[in-house]
Parts: C-alpha cells; sequence; structure tokens
C-alpha cells in the first residue's frame, strides 16, 4: 500500500533553485551549504561502497583460508591417529581349521 505526498525535503538542485530565486545572502549562503552537504554525502557513500567492497573481499579471504587451515587441521588428525595392529595370536586357532 503506497501512500502519495509531497517530500518534506529539497534535492541538491532544488537548494540551488531556491537560491536563484529568492536571491537573498541568506538564501544563496544557505543553498550553499546544503550542496556542500549533498556533495560531500555522496563522497561518505561513495567510500562507504568502497569500504564494503573491501570488506567483502578479506571476508571471502577469511572464508578461503578458514577452509585451507581445516584441511590441513584434518590432515594433521588423520597423521596422529596410530592405526590399530591386529596381531596374529600364537598358536593354533582349533575352531576354524577344525579336525581332520
Amino acid at each position: 500500500m503506497t501512500t502519495s505526498f509531497l517530500p518534506y525535503v529539497f534535492t541538491e538542485h532544488g537548494a540551488l533553485m531556491l537560491g536563484n530565486i529568492l536571491k537573498s545572502s541568506r538564501a544563496v549562503e544557505v543553498s550553499l551549504l546544503i550542496v556542500k552537504t549533498f556533495v560531500q554525502l555522496r563522497e561518505l557513500l561513495s567510500s562507504n561502497k568502497t569500504l564494503a567492497a573491501k570488506l567483502n573481499e578479506f571476508e571471502q579471504k577469511l572464508i578461503g583460508h578458514d577452509r585451507a587451515i581445516l584441511g590441513l587441521i584434518e590432515a594433521i588428525k588423520q597423521l596422529t591417529v596410530t592405526p590399530v595392529i591386529k596381531k596374529r595370536p600364537i598358536g593354533f586357532d582349533i575352531e576354524k581349521k577344525g579336525n581332520k
């Protein structure tokens, strides 16, 4: 459900137009400050995108490293397990060979 209403804020271009229409020194000053703020916000958002991309790249590397480390740990566990050596009993097994 969407409702239609007028915005309560100016865009960057709207702030410039307002400063041009009002033509008072205060209106021009405020519109310039608003435009500077928009520029700073745009720079902040672009740097956040770059930062987010870098974090994602590091996360992928860490996931790869985690998998490699788990593989190494599993290989070390395999090497440390002592094999069970079945010893041959000394003597004869009467039940298996039977009496012939």
